[in-house]
């Protein structure tokens, strides 16, 4: 039946019990298996880019300072880009100082791979990780969960909740005191001036 197809009998799954075969050009399985393989191995290293401007404020950069230090700690490789516009292709100088801040900053687990170079209106840096500096692992792992309950903050519908029903219980005891204002809605109106029919 194979033949007569002009394809290949193939044992895909021998560790099967029963193993199974599949009728398929051999060539094409082995190149996909080897793509899959390929694919598997670079997926370990991440290029990661931060993207900086020749007038970047000090806290902002330090966030991006931040972010490249969590990606290198990951094991990723850093692409810091300093994007020019307009006027500011003239001020180059300025983007490679904030450059080199940031390579100044992460330079006790990082080194420079590749230095800052000219690419159109762009200026590009490659920064990895140090040999010998450990690798952490990926945030986003689940936080730890408050069993006792009395330092949990409330959630933003809970939080609303409970304002909604604070101000229902204050509203109820001025009604009852009888202290709420006119605007509150006790039936009296505040007097409009009526102006002449001009």
């Amino acid at each position: 039946m194979a033949m007569e197809a002009g394809l290949d009998l193939v044992e895909v799954a021998p560790q099967a019990r029963p193993p199974v075969c599949k009728i398929l050009d051999y060539g094409k399985f082995k190149y996909e298996q080897k793509k899959k393989q390929s694919r598997s191995k670079t997926a370990s290293s991440v290029l990661k880019e931060i993207r900086v401007r020749p007038k970047i404020d000090t806290h902002d950069l330090e966030i991006k300072i931040k972010k490249a230090r969590a990606f290198l700690e990951e094991g990723h490789k850093v692409q810091v880009t300093c994007l020019f516009r307009g006027r500011e292709f003239v001020y180059k100088e300025i983007g490679r100082e904030k450059m080199l801040r940031v390579v100044e900053a992460c330079s006790d687990i990082a080194r420079i791979e590749r230095e800052p170079r000219m690419e159109g209106r762009r200026m590009i840096l490659l920064m990895s990780r140090k040999a010998g500096v450990p690798t952490k692992p990926k945030a986003g792992a689940p936080a730890p969960v408050d069993t006792a309950g009395t330092s949990r903050a409330p959630a933003e519908g809970e939080a609303a909740a409970a304002s909604e029903e604070r101000t229902g219980e204050a509203r109820s005891a001025e009604e009852a005191s009888g202290t709420g204002s006119p605007a509150a809605g006790d039936g009296q109106a505040a007097p409009e001036a009526s102006s002449g029919g001009a």
